[in-house]
């Protein structure tokens, strides 16, 4: 996994290359926490497993499309 690269204020894009979120912080080791203040979050904090990690460089890319990422993150509390 690619979690331990992860840091606060990455931008997180989906396989396509598109933006997701904004990474607030790590939730335990599982799941990234992204900021509630991004233009698809709607003013909530949504959780991605670390699974979805392809690779890290300045930015988290994910293996999942934008839109198969926002339609299966998970809100957080």
């Amino acid at each position: 996994m690619h979690h331990e690269h992860v840091r606060e204020k990455m931008e997180v894009l989906g396989s396509d290359g598109k933006h997701i979120g904004t990474v607030d912080h790590m939730e335990g080791d599982d799941f990234v926490k992204l900021s509630k203040k991004g233009p698809s979050a709607g003013g909530k904090h949504h959780l991605i497993p670390v699974e979805w990690i392809e690779r890290v460089d300045d930015k988290v890319h994910l293996n999942k499309s934008a839109v198969e990422a926002v339609a299966q993150w998970r809100t957080a509390a």
